[in-house]
């Protein structure tokens, strides 16, 4: 086997002891790892595209939020992330067809929000 696809490999099972990943994602780190560990070797650069499959609807997932515009996993898209994209978050979720309230947050993270928030009752008047 070749040193790249090692290295890749190596890369892929850290990645996936840490978080929940399909076999398709799996699959598709790895070839995206072993070109660019090869590219680098042969001393050219990498050009990291981002995933143009990757269906906004399907970005949202339980454990992570994937940015639609460089592909990468986070559990909350940040104001800091998307300025890195010249994007606001009110841009951003117009551009990939988000409702305008919708949370750029993971699912879990979501119900943990609103779970806190009933339990505050922030709505009902406080007794003195």
């Amino acid at each position: 086997m070749e040193d790249h696809l090692k290295e890749a490999l190596e890369i892929v099972k850290a990645q996936a002891s840490v978080r929940t990943m399909t076999e398709e994602e799996i699959t598709s780190m790895v070839q995206k790892l072993a070109a660019g560990i090869k590219a680098i070797a042969e001393g050219g650069g990498i050009e990291i595209e981002p995933d143009a499959s990757l269906d906004p609807k399907k970005a949202i997932r339980e454990k992570t939020i994937i940015c639609c515009v460089c592909g990468k996993s986070f559990k909350i898209l940040t104001k800091k992330h998307l300025s890195s994209h010249d994007l606001t978050p009110e841009e951003y979720r117009e551009k990939f067809g988000y409702k305008k309230k919708l949370p750029l947050v993971c699912k879990s993270l979501q119900r943990e929000r609103r779970k806190k928030m009933k339990e505050m009752k922030l709505w009902t008047k406080r007794g003195k």
